[in-house]
C-alpha cells in the first residue's frame, strides 16, 4: 500500500465511526449487523437479510442510504411482480412540436445506489432473473438495450424465515451472488425498552450525510489494494474446500451431512470481506481472524445440508462452526 492508501485507511476508520453514530440515532443495537453491512458495501457485494417482521430491517437500510448520501429504491416483491416493474418500461409519448409519437424509457427502482428488495423470495423466477442480471452485471436490459447502473450498486434483500407459504425459494445461483446472509435477531431486553421508549414519543431525527457515492467507489478500490499473505489465502481456500463432501480434505461429518459445499466465489468473498474488515478497523493487512469473522455469513447460505443432517437437527450454521473449529490455520493444501 502507498502512503496515500495508509492515510486513507486512517480516515476510513473515523468515517466508519461517524456512519455508525448516524445509524445509531435511529437503530438501537444491531451493531454487528451494521458493521457487516459496511463490510459488504466496501467489498462490492450484496446482502441477504433474514429476520422476523418488526426488527427494523427496512429502517436500517433506509438510514444507511441516508448516512451515505446514496439514492435509495425500495421494491416490495409480490407474486404478480413483473420484470418491467423493477427495471423500468418504455412508454409512448407524443412530441408536442411535431406530433410524432416516440418511445421513452422510464427507469424503474433498480436504478438506485442502494436497492431494498423486500421479501425477495415472494416473486416468480422471471422477475428474479431480471434482479440477478442487475446484481451480477450491474446493468439492466430493457427494450433490447443494456444500460449500466450507477456505482456503487448495492442490493439488500430481505426474507421472512417464518411464513413460507406462497414463496419461491431462491435458486442456488442467486444465493451465491450474495456476499453475506445476515440474520437479524431479537434485541436485548434493555435495547427493546429503549426502542419502545423512543418510537412511542414525538421526535425528529436528522441523519447526517457522512460520505457520497464517489468516496465509496474509492474505498471499494482501496479494499482491492489491501495486501493479503499467502497463508491467509491458503486458509480461506482450505476452509471452503473442506465444505465439499467430494473433497479429500473434507471431514467425515461433511461427507455424511452435506449435499453440496461452497464454490470458489466463497473463497473470493472471504478474502474481500477480510480486507474490508481490516481497513474498517484501521489495519493495513488481513489476519486469519478477519477471515474467520466472515466465515459464518459467507458460508451458511452456500452449504446445502442433506436429509441426514436434518434428522440429526444439524443446520448449515452449525456445520460452518464445526469447520471453523476443525480446519487448522497453518496447514498446507
Amino acid at each position: 500500500m502507498t502512503s496515500t492508501d495508509v492515510e486513507a485507511v486512517a480516515q476510513l476508520r473515523a468515517t466508519r465511526d461517524r456512519i455508525c453514530a448516524e445509524i445509531g440515532k435511529v437503530i438501537i443495537g444491531q451493531k454487528e449487523v451494521v458493521e457487516q453491512l459496511l463490510v459488504a458495501l466496501l467489498s462490492g457485494g450484496h446482502c441477504l437479510l433474514v429476520g422476523v417482521p418488526g426488527l427494523a430491517k427496512t429502517t436500517l437500510i433506509q438510514t444507511l442510504a441516508q448516512s451515505l448520501d446514496l439514492s435509495f429504491g425500495r421494491i416490495q416483491f409480490t407474486p404478480d411482480l413483473m420484470p418491467s416493474d423493477i427495471t423500468g418500461t418504455e412508454v409512448i409519448e407524443e412530441d408536442p412540436d411535431t406530433g410524432r409519437k416516440i418511445f421513452r424509457f422510464v427507469r424503474g427502482p433498480l436504478f438506485a445506489n442502494i436497492v431494498l428488495a423486500d421479501e425477495v423470495n415472494r416473486t416468480p423466477p422471471k422477475t428474479q432473473a431480471a434482479l440477478l442480471q442487475a446484481m451480477q452485471e450491474h446493468a439492466v436490459t430493457a427494450g433490447g438495450e443494456t444500460m449500466r447502473l450507477s456505482e456503487p450498486f448495492f442490493v439488500l434483500a430481505t426474507q421472512n424465515p417464518i411464513e413460507q407459504e406462497g414463496t419461491y425459494p431462491l435458486p442456488e445461483a442467486q444465493l451465491d451472488r450474495f456476499i453475506f446472509e445476515l440474520w437479524i435477531d431479537y434485541p436485548a431486553p434493555s435495547e427493546e425498552e429503549e426502542i419502545v421508549r423512543t418510537t412511542t414519543a414525538i421526535q425528529q431525527i436528522e441523519i447526517g450525510q457522512v460520505i457520497d457515492a464517489e468516496q465509496i467507489v474509492e474505498m471499494q478500490q482501496l479494499v482491492r489494494r489491501v495486501p493479503v499473505a499467502d497463508q491467509i489465502i491458503n486458509y480461506a481456500v482450505r476452509l471452503v474446500r473442506s465444505s465439499r463432501p467430494a473433497n479429500d480434505i473434507a471431514p467425515d461429518y461433511v461427507k455424511e451431512m452435506i449435499n453440496w459445499g461452497a464454490g470458489p466465489r466463497a473463497s473470493q468473498y472471504l478474502i474481500l470481506a477480510g480486507k474490508a474488515r481490516a481497513i474498517l478497523d484501521g489495519r493495513h493487512s488481513v489476519s486469519i481472524d478477519d477471515v474467520r469473522a466472515a466465515a459464518l455469513p459467507v458460508l451458511r447460505h452456500r452449504i446445502v445440508p442433506n436429509f441426514h443432517a436434518e434428522a440429526e437437527n444439524v443446520n448449515a450454521p452449525e456445520l460452518v462452526r464445526r469447520l471453523l473449529a476443525d480446519v487448522p490455520e497453518d496447514e498446507k493444501t
